[in-house]
């Protein structure tokens, strides 16, 4: 672990999971690449989010404006406390809400039942332009549903592979997905648990069937292991983010969106019209006559 951390540049490549991997090598508080310190993490996520909002807007531009079919869907997984919702408030607060739809699943709906369990899941996909986050996703029926026998084994073990072809689906329509476990240890869990009941001003976040959940913890190690080492592909891999520390898990997943739009390299739509006569039209223009 010492010596990747001495070597890697790409957030990608120290936080991206092997396909097949049987197990979750980076611990919850590691910091494998990038800023060991809370002061210098805030110094670096602010520079990122300058040009995450330069990005992010060239590609909303160019869906929208420039007739492009690209996006981009953020997956967030993780145990409860985790800080899907904080990512989501410190890492897009940084960019123009415009271009950001946010999507989050909880238990289905009875109408929702009544269809395949990637039904609701279509329908959030982004459009061209758009960064798509999914608070919650498609892998709660790997996760929640093999934990507490919600289907027969047959039915959620085939879905490792309905999964990957959906995302493999969606990499050949211009989305590109992002999927990011955020890695919470049950030390730092417990810790969160009671900050909510303690504060009078969080007890509304607090959930009696986190408990239940978490006495569970052990079996869900093992369906995210599973869920990671199996749906961990070329055009959609996993990265584990190790979230004990929030300032940490925030700047990971900044880092992981401006590489990723890096690559992508939006483009402004081009002009349609005469700069030089604009100008001179605007600069000579008098409203008053």
């Amino acid at each position: 672990m010492g010596k990747k951390q001495a070597t890697a540049t790409s957030v990608r490549d120290a936080l991206r999971v092997a396909p097949g991997s049987e197990s979750v090598l980076l611990k919850p508080g590691d910091t494998p690449v990038g800023p060991t310190a809370k002061a210098k993490a805030a110094e670096e996520l602010a520079a990122t989010g300058a040009e995450l909002a330069a990005l992010q807007e060239a590609l909303w531009a160019e869906g929208v404006f420039g007739g492009g079919s690209r996006g981009v869907l953020l997956v967030l997984q993780g145990m409860d406390t985790s800080g899907k919702g904080g990512t989501i408030e410190h890492v897009f607060g940084l960019m123009n809400p415009q271009g950001i739809r946010v999507a989050s699943f909880k238990k289905p709906t009875p109408a929702e039942r009544r269809h395949d369990f990637l039904w609701r899941i279509r329908k959030q996909v982004p459009g061209p332009g758009l960064i798509g986050v999914f608070d919650r996703s498609h892998y709660e029926d790997v996760l929640v549903v093999r934990v507490e026998s919600l289907v027969a084994q047959s039915v959620w073990e085939a879905r490792y592979q309905q999964i990957n072809d959906f995302e493999a689906e969606l990499a050949e329509q211009g989305v590109t997905v992002v999927k990011c476990f955020l890695h919470i240890s049950a030390e730092e869990q417990k810790a969160r648990l009671l900050a909510r009941l303690e504060d009078p001003a969080k007890r509304w976040k607090y959930n009696p069937d986190d408990l239940r959940a978490r006495s569970k913890w052990s079996q869900y190690e093992e369906a995210y292991a599973a869920a990671l080492g199996r749906c961990s592909t070329a055009v959609a891999p996993w990265h584990v983010i190790p979230a004990d520390r929030k300032w940490y898990r925030n700047w990971a997943v900044a880092r992981l969106l401006l590489e990723t739009l890096r690559d992508l390299d939006p483009q402004l739509p081009s002009i349609d019209y005469d700069l030089d006569a604009e100008l001179k039209r605007l600069k000579t223009a008098d409203p008053l006559n």
